[in-house]
């Protein structure tokens, strides 16, 4: 059997260190994101209705922020935090999940006709919103960023929360992609695998997935691919399958992967995406 000199030694070297760069990180985020990952159609729950307009016709526009534990929550954010992450250069660094559905046309009380959007949030974040009132604002602020982008709007910052009505007309069902729990499929062993927010608070700037791989004895033998918010991970010969979605998006360009062979332990360090 050939040897495989280059992974003997005991500290992995500046050249096989860019060897393992080259073989472990693929970038073929076209592969992953052209693959259609699972969904599933949900109802999402009444939370609260936002009024405002569009910059460019005046026209009303309303925001039903809904709620759903179907949909994954943000990573955990105290209100320090996010003071600081919006005192920070790019408070758009943290994300959070959310679906956005489609406009529908609804009439308001005034019987006048008026444009409605539905953001779909994580329950438990919704009840976190609710109670503080910095956090509301940040989550409007983040909902209407959100459908400026997806729909190439401008909608105004001058909102109204409406205090009798948790929505507007109605609420559609949505098709969400399915979020996976970080799940190995292995043959022989029980291995472990974390995924770490660098730094644990304030603003997010790495995810770090560590990925133990008892057996593999070669980053020669993974295939890795990373899209913008998902990793998918093969060892060959099929001893493991790994395909988890993140809850930021990352920089897949500037992500590094290291495979150290004396832990069997593959690091993959990825930048937190700025927008």
């Amino acid at each position: 059997m050939e040897t495989d000199a280059s992974l003997l030694g005991v500290e992995l070297e500046q050249k096989q260190q860019e060897g393992l760069y080259q073989q472990c990180l693929l970038q073929t985020m076209g592969k992953v994101q052209s693959e259609n990952p699972p969904s599933k159609v949900i109802c999402p729950q009444p939370g609260m209705c936002v009024k405002t307009f569009s910059v460019s016709d005046k026209k009303k526009v309303f925001l039903n922020i809904c709620q759903s534990q179907a949909v994954p929550p943000p990573p955990h954010l105290s209100q320090e935090a996010l003071v600081d992450l919006l005192e920070s250069e790019d408070p758009t660094s943290y994300r959070v999940p959310m679906s956005l559905g489609e406009p529908h046309t609804e009439v308001d009380n005034s019987s006048q006709g008026c444009t409605v959007y539905d953001v779909v949030i994580n329950d438990e974040f919704f009840q976190k919103c609710q109670k503080d009132t910095l956090f509301q604002q940040f989550l409007i602020a983040v909902s209407l960023e959100g459908l400026e982008n997806k729909y190439n709007l401008e909608l105004s910052r001058d909102i109204k929360v409406l205090k009798n009505r948790k929505f507007m007309g109605s609420i559609a069902e949505q098709n969400i992609r399915t979020k996976s729990k970080p799940i190995i499929q292995e043959i022989d062993s029980n291995p472990e695998f974390s995924l770490l927010v660098e730094p644990p608070s304030g603003n997010a700037e790495h995810l770090i997935a560590e990925i133990l791989l008892p057996g593999v004895i070669s980053a020669r033998s993974l295939v890795l691919d990373l899209g913008e918010d998902r990793l998918v991970l093969v060892a060959q010969p099929p001893l493991f399958h790994l395909d988890i979605f993140f809850p930021l998006l990352i920089d897949q360009e500037k992500s590094v992967a290291q495979f150290n062979t004396n832990t069997q332990t593959l690091t993959v360090t990825m930048p937190v995406a700025s927008s």
